[in-house]
């Protein structure tokens, strides 16, 4: 995506010595990986000068790259780096910075493949943690305050909301000790927070709030140093107008909230972060789109039990039994129902969060067919029941609202608790 003369490439090369990895946003996945791996390569020589620095260097590489593509290996990798760092500490400040990179990786483990145990895991071990250095200190702070505003939302609870919120203000207040990717992150959870916070109570300064987070992050993000951040807030922002397009059926907001997630399509190309592009696309569709970009999208996702892959192929099938229903083609969506159902026979080697997908899909299937044939579909209440239980369980408030909206009127399943 970027080329690099000399002179940038002798800043290139400067910038990997840098404790800030924003430099990362400029190269691709695939170049991320490379990184990752020459790192751990030069971690594990004997000639290695600060092996704790190197070990800890590629964590965050594997994990980078584990955030761009959903791969379960590199998320393992960077696991066993941070393992590898810890058995070279040499000063309590460092244990301390161990376990934070540690927690790092549970909390995206979480946010990539759900799981709601790893979170608390995580927090308990986040709580214990003792740092000497500044920098230690607010980094320890800041993956506290961002375990804790995961947990907040899965709760859904008022109180458990504003006493995450406070924690990321005072996360935020403490990053300068940090480098600006951090405290980007710490804003993204913010608004993000704000935003679900704010449209579930229809409140004004927790919606005023989130549009400055997201604002600021825009505004200093550069799309030529900074893609895939700014690209987060111009998504964030564009999910949160049409949050409230829909809450007020204005078409306008609706409007606007497209064009944001366009502009935050047009930051990278897929193959740059893979992931990013998928999430992208997929809070931009609607019923009316395209089944083209959603089997785009579901094979940029093909590891099992990822949360964006199980949302990919949820709407993959929702978008072919609706063009199916279309073209009044019942025995396409015959076929369809038998490759599902043979997915889903095998539930025992399938992914919690794939086989809920692989529920709502069949479930759509269904529905769509017995409008066609006129008979009723069987057991779809059961099916959708079944896979908001699972989706919920694992943590994935996105797939729960999928079976919610799939729901036939009058068979409401309630998307709380």
């Amino acid at each position: 995506m970027f080329e690099f003369g000399r002179d940038l490439r002798k800043l290139f090369d400067k910038a990997r010595e840098s404790d800030d990895l924003g430099w990362l946003e400029l190269i691709g996945a695939d170049l991320v990986e490379a990184e990752a791996r020459r790192e751990a390569i030069d971690a594990g020589r004997v000639s290695c000068a600060r092996p704790f620095d190197s070990w800890i260097r590629a964590s965050a590489l594997w994990r980078e790259h584990a955030r761009r593509t959903g791969r379960r290996e590199s998320l393992d990798r960077a696991a066993k780096c941070a393992s590898d760092a810890a058995r070279h500490t040499e000063t309590p400040d460092q244990t301390a910075a161990a376990a934070i990179e540690s927690g790092e990786i549970h909390l995206l483990r979480f946010d990539l493949f759900g799981g709601p145990a790893t979170l608390t895991a995580a927090l308990a071990d986040a709580q214990s943690l003792t740092a000497e250095r500044p920098a230690t200190r607010a980094a320890a702070a800041a993956l506290h305050a961002r375990l804790c505003a995961r947990r907040a939302r899965l709760s859904g609870s008022p109180a458990n909301l504003l006493d995450a919120a406070a924690l990321l203000d005072a996360a935020l207040h403490g990053a300068k000790a940090l480098p600006p990717t951090a405290g980007d992150e710490l804003r993204l959870d913010r608004a993000a927070l704000a935003l679900e916070a704010g449209v579930t109570r229809r409140d004004p300064r927790l919606l005023d709030q989130a549009g400055r987070d997201l604002r600021a992050l825009v505004e200093t993000a550069s799309p030529d140093y900074r893609p895939l951040t700014r690209a987060r807030a111009l998504s964030l922002a564009g999910a949160g107008l049409m949050a409230l397009a829909a809450l007020a059926g204005s078409d306008a907001a609706k409007v606007q909230g497209q064009a944001l997630f366009e502009a935050a399509a047009d930051q990278f190309t897929p193959d740059h972060s893979p992931l990013d592009w998928v999430a992208v696309r997929l809070a931009q569709a609607d019923e009316d789109t395209p089944l083209l970009p959603l089997a785009e999208a579901e094979a940029l996702t093909r590891e099992p039990g990822l949360i964006l892959g199980a949302l990919a192929r949820e709407r993959r099938l929702a978008a072919e039994a609706a063009l199916a229903e279309t073209m009044i083609d019942v025995e396409a969506l015959t076929s369809l129902e038998a490759v599902v159902r043979r997915r889903l026979a095998n539930a025992v080697r399938t992914e919690p969060l794939d086989w809920a997908a692989d529920q709502i899909g069949m479930a759509h299937l269904a529905m769509a067919k017995g409008r066609l044939t006129g008979l009723p579909p069987r057991a779809v209440g059961l099916m959708l029941a079944e896979a908001l239980e699972t989706a919920r369980e694992w943590g994935a408030p996105a797939l729960v609202q999928r079976a919610v909206l799939a729901t036939p009127e009058g068979e409401g399943l309630g998307a709380g608790g």
